[in-house]
């Protein structure tokens, strides 16, 4: 930029014809998380549709994380569909000072943020437009006062504008695809994984959830769905299917009951291992 564009510069791009540096070089939209807060890696649990479990997904690497000695948080991005404070048995309000939030804190010590614990009732439905609840999202980053190793992100269900100010604003180091074995769900998910392609995040790995049912008898394994098409999706954009999660009612039993952290299951250690060793 010349000096005289500097001298007549207003900062203000849309009203300009000039074809400077700040207009033409490309503008990063990654925003920082509180001057006081500690966060070290950031993982987004992602699908392309609603109703595969992801929020499930979420609460249970969260508990393994926490399990291993790690400081823990949940970030509940899915503002519309909040779901992680009733996992986790969390039903009192988050607290704050004039310049942050305190983030709600589990019985095993996970950290969580979630609309639900803003609002005045946990049951009233959230109607706002898209830019309002992008705008919650980002305070969730900016304004709350994190202290973890892992901060693990709810996404909310597609490829719209909160996941895309999600892949934007947060230093991602990487994201879950949740899924399960419809193949029109597998379909769906693969939007998913094509948009984080895009948008340049790292893709850990795939998750098939509701995979199969366990005799309770005989302990055979029964595919109430078909056989998955995660794999043949995972196999063609070349990535890990990391995890088959069983249909669990005492897992559904406990998310309703919020003791998440009790739940005793393996189902998702590969995944913990992958993200504790990256």
């Amino acid at each position: 930029m010349s000096e005289a564009t500097v001298e007549t510069c207003t900062s203000n791009c849309s009203t300009c014809g000039k074809d400077c540096a700040s207009r033409t070089s490309p503008q990063s939209l990654r925003k920082a998380h509180h001057e006081l807060a500690r966060v070290g890696r950031v993982y987004g649990v992602v699908s392309g549709k609603g109703g595969v479990g992801k929020s499930m997904v979420t609460s249970q690497l969260a508990v393994l994380l926490r399990r291993r000695g790690y400081a823990v948080g949940v970030m509940d991005a899915d503002v519309t569909g909040p779901s992680i404070p009733q996992a986790f048995g969390i039903h009192e309000k988050a607290t704050g000072t004039e310049n942050a939030l305190f983030p709600c804190v589990s019985k095993g010590g996970v950290q969580v943020m979630s609309i639900n614990v803003l609002l005045d009732d946990e049951t009233d439905p959230v109607i706002w437009r898209g830019p309002v609840i992008g705008g919650v999202v980002q305070q969730f980053w900016t304004d709350v006062l994190w202290d973890v190793d892992y901060l693990m992100v709810d996404m909310p269900p597609g490829t719209g504008d909160v996941s895309l100010n999600v892949f934007q604003q947060l230093p991602l180091d990487g994201i879950i695809v949740v899924t399960s074995p419809q193949e029109l769900v597998s379909m769906v998910v693969e939007k998913a994984v094509k948009m984080a392609e895009k948008m340049d995040v790292p893709i850990v790995g795939l998750v098939e959830n509701m995979s199969f049912l366990a005799c309770p008898d005989c302990g055979k394994r029964i595919s109430l769905f078909g056989e998955g098409k995660t794999e043949d999706a995972a196999r063609r954009h070349g990535l890990a299917l990391l995890a088959r999660m069983p249909i669990d009612p005492a897992l559904a039993k406990l998310v309703d009951e919020g003791k998440i952290e009790e739940l005793q299951s393996s189902a998702l250690e590969p995944v913990a291992d992958v993200i504790a060793a990256r």
